[in-house]
């Protein structure tokens, strides 16, 4: 009994000293970490410093204005060659992407039944003549006739209608002669201009209508971009003016076309006005169709408040710069107009002085608040100073 009591009081005492243990363990972290803590609250924050060179200013610039047009480009002059003639496609002499000049034939339309009708024209034209020649001999017969009193005026003015019936025969044959030989040659379908084949339209054997396409022709030395203008940009632009276009599929090319034509009212159901711009393609190198984008060059702005577009952040949709205000580096939110990509600059629509630094290169790790000051240049390489988490 003894023996067991005594256990009892060292196992007791045991379980007291860990718990002591470790309720001095508690304090003596809880006393090091406030320790630690004071310590870093003592220290003081490095302060950021900055070139002149790092450093940019709100100033007072015009800025160049463009105004954006785009379209497709289309010829100037093309040519869809129609069937003059009904008949059958006896011959197409060309095919798509070739070069034809004007006045060569294109296609051939199966001429028997027009030289049928001609002959029967010619056949037509002779037996009018004929009557004509015997009207003319009985009306010079009666001519004698009426002068010695031997017919009446009745019976002469019988006979000088009948020739001039048969005159008017002849004119008349003459005229459906004429359309006959005029049928026949236009069996052969010539090009109207020079240029390259854009479409055939039939096939040899298919039979056509008057007025049924055959080929398209069109002429790529000078192209044009139709496109949409809103109707307040319009008063200032001018007929001749220089416009800088790019086309898809040829990198950054660029060419140079000119305003050529301003229509007098707006399109239908907006309030967008067409400008036709000329394109000179001499070397065939673009193509109709193709789409084209560009830049009109406008007169420019008066002078506004600008900052470099290297000036300027944009964070979760928000544009902001860091300027330097009272040794304290600050985000500021800006609202943005104009940019003017000839220059590099954009107009800044929010009020800041003249004479507020404001950060003009990138920097990381900057913080809203932090101790800032600007180094003053000296005669030797203005580096940039290193901040204290290593970056520049």
């Amino acid at each position: 009994m003894a023996t067991w009591f005594t256990r009892r009081r060292a196992i007791g005492a045991l379980v007291t000293a860990l718990v002591i243990a470790a309720l001095g363990g508690a304090v003596a972290l809880r006393a090091s970490k406030k320790a630690h803590d004071e310590s870093g609250a003592g220290a003081a924050p490095v302060t950021l410093q900055f070139a002149t060179s790092d450093l940019t200013y709100v100033e007072a610039r015009p800025l160049s204005r463009w105004l954006p047009v785009s379209g497709t480009l289309q010829p100037v002059r093309q040519a869809i060659v129609k069937a003059k003639v009904a008949g059958d496609v006896k011959q197409i002499t060309v095919r798509e992407g070739e070069t034809v000049r004007a006045g060569q034939v294109l296609a051939r339309i199966d001429t028997t039944d027009l030289e049928s009708r001609l002959v029967d024209r010619i056949g037509a034209l002779e037996s009018a003549k004929a009557q004509l020649a015997l009207a003319e001999k009985t009306r010079a017969m009666n001519v004698r006739l009426l002068n010695d009193k031997f017919i009446s005026q009745n019976a002469f003015d019988s006979s000088e209608s009948s020739f001039n019936v048969a005159r008017g025969s002849v004119k008349s044959a003459e005229a459906q002669l004429q359309l006959a030989q005029n049928a026949l040659k236009d069996a052969d379908a010539v090009a109207p201009l020079t240029g390259i084949v854009a479409k055939r339209h039939v096939q040899p054997g298919e039979k056509v209508a008057i007025e049924a396409p055959l080929v398209t022709v069109v002429d790529l030395t000078d192209l044009e971009v139709q496109a949409l203008v809103p109707a307040v940009d319009v008063p200032e632009l001018r007929i001749g003016m220089p416009v800088e276009l790019s086309v898809d599929g040829f990198g950054d090319r660029r060419f140079t076309g000119r305003v050529e034509r301003i229509n007098p009212s707006t399109e239908a159901g907006t309030r967008a006005i067409m400008v036709y711009v000329a394109l000179s393609n001499q070397d065939a190198t673009l193509r109709a169709g193709m789409f084209a984008t560009g830049r009109i060059a406008l007169a420019a702005s008066a002078a506004a408040p600008t900052l470099p577009l290297a000036a300027i952040r944009t964070e979760a949709g928000q544009n902001y710069v860091w300027v330097i205000d009272k040794g304290k580096l600050t985000r500021r939110i800006v609202m943005l107009g104009r940019r003017d990509e000839t220059t590099g600059r954009v107009e800044l629509r929010t009020s800041l002085a003249a004479e507020v630094p404001v950060l003009g290169a990138k920097f990381d790790n900057l913080k809203d608040g932090a101790p800032a000051l600007v180094k003053a240049p000296t005669s030797s390489q203005d580096a940039r100073a290193p901040k204290a988490d290593g970056t520049v």
